[in-house]
């Protein structure tokens, strides 16, 4: 693992061929760790690519520089957090890769700074699915009970003392079964392992339905991302047909976010971790994908 710092992070980061030309940056999810793409990240290096998979911001062993900065896990400040790290590693337009909040990071960072990245590919998300104010059916209502859990004092309790559990429900629930052994999930749960992964996803999910204020450092950030710009970067999302938090047609419809080439592929019989569930598939999509 190496490490470099960002304004307000200590971000621990994985590297394959770091002297490549082109770059990817893949952006792990929550309840997930650096680990998600431990099939992946070694395929797209043996393609010739530099791959960079950092750790975001709560998740072991990426730290905060202060004790005094607010535990924000508010999307805009994933997506400044992201295009920092590509300003300390002096990454030059690399495609962004992201998968659940890691997805969301890229897709934000592509919203402030237009030109970042090369490509923008999102696992088991849609873009303008953000905003306190969206549209949600009753059925994905009930996919995201745990937000609403987390609003509550008996939901924060539990993720603060019991969040290993709360954790592993997401990984039994989100896919069909079968899919990680106990051990992948223990090995993955060291990365909760602080203070400040209970903090982050607290605070993340009750500023995404507007139960919680933010950091006034990314204020400019979240009033640009309030009207959901559109993005001039090729993008591909592919979505799980058995996502049973993020249905599949949540993603559905999209398009006019987009000013350039944009696809969307439903994996069948795929859940919410695609990177996990079906590697093979996924380094195959991405290397034809990042190929154009």
């Amino acid at each position: 693992m190496k490490f470099i710092d960002t304004s307000v992070l200590r971000v621990g980061y994985q590297e394959w061929n770091p002297d490549a030309k082109s770059s990817v940056v893949l952006l792990h999810g929550w309840p997930d760790s650096v680990r998600t793409w431990a099939q992946v990240a070694p395929a797209l290096a043996a393609r010739g690519l530099r791959v960079i998979v950092p750790a975001l911001r709560g998740f072991a062993p990426t730290q905060f520089l202060s004790a005094q900065t607010p535990r924000s896990g508010q999307l805009s400040a994933l997506g400044r957090d992201l295009l920092e790290l590509i300003e300390q590693l002096q990454l030059d337009q690399p495609a962004l890769v992201g998968h659940d909040w890691g997805a969301r990071a890229a897709a934000i960072a592509c919203a402030l700074q237009a030109g970042v990245a090369s490509h923008l590919v999102l696992l088991s998300v849609g873009y303008g699915t953000n905003t306190p104010s969206q549209e949600i059916s009753v059925a994905q209502a009930r996919n995201y009970w745990y937000h609403w859990y987390m609003a509550t004092p008996r939901g924060q309790r539990t993720v603060r003392e019991q969040r290993n559990d709360f954790a592993q429900i997401m990984w039994d629930t989100w896919a069909p079964p079968g899919w990680y052994t106990a051990e992948e999930f223990e090995a993955t749960a060291q990365a909760f392992a602080n203070d400040d992964w209970a903090e982050v996803t607290l605070h993340s999910y009750q500023h995404r339905w507007g139960h919680a204020s933010g950091d006034s450092r990314y204020d400019a950030d979240e009033q640009l991302l309030a009207h959901t710009p559109q993005l001039s970067v090729p993008t591909l999302v592919l979505h799980g047909g058995a996502d049973s938090v993020n249905g599949p047609e949540t993603s559905a419809g999209k398009e006019h976010y987009f000013l350039g080439r944009y696809e969307r592929k439903v994996l069948p019989g795929i859940g919410h971790f695609p990177q996990r569930e079906d590697p093979s598939q996924i380094v195959a999509e991405l290397t034809r994908f990042l190929a154009c």
